[in-house]
Parts: C-alpha cells; sequence; structure tokens
C-alpha cells in the first residue's frame, strides 16, 4: 500500500474533533422518512476497509449511553449548539 494517497473521509475527519456533537440519518421504512441522530464523537481512526485507508468514527449515540456506533466520518454533520 502507498502511502502517498489521502485518506478517505479525512477532509471531513479535519473539520471535527472529540466531544463534539454530531448528526446522522437513518432511513425508517416504516415511516418512509429520513430520521436524524445524534451522539457525542468518541473517536477518529483510520482503517482500512475494501483495501482502501479510510477515516471511521466512533459515537456514542445521546438516546442510548450503553452503546458506540461506527461511522465513515463523511456521514457525520456537526452541530453547531452555540447557534442553536
Amino acid at each position: 500500500m502507498t502511502t502517498d494517497k489521502k485518506i478517505f473521509g479525512d477532509a471531513a475527519a479535519e473539520e471535527l474533533k472529540i466531544g463534539d456533537i454530531v448528526e446522522w440519518v437513518k432511513f425508517n421504512s416504516e415511516k418512509q422518512q429520513w430520521l436524524s441522530n445524534y451522539g457525542i464523537l468518541i473517536e477518529i481512526k483510520n482503517e482500512i476497509r475494501s483495501n482502501r485507508l479510510v477515516s471511521i468514527s466512533k459515537v456514542v449515540p445521546l438516546n442510548n449511553n450503553l452503546c458506540e456506533l461506527e461511522f465513515f466520518t463523511m456521514s457525520l454533520r456537526k452541530i453547531d449548539v452555540d447557534n442553536q
């Protein structure tokens, strides 16, 4: 593997930091709509997935602090709590 290639999703990771509140969406087939979910970012790491180095983030959902979820970092959006 060459190290001269940019990490896929690294630009999105540069916009985030540990402790940020983030949002992701998930499709609810019963309601036939996309629903927003929120959590706290606890880790950003780079992993090889499908033979490519990608940025992966761990999030603790605000509605269930007993689990950790992993996301492709590009699928997360930082919530600006100062302007809410």
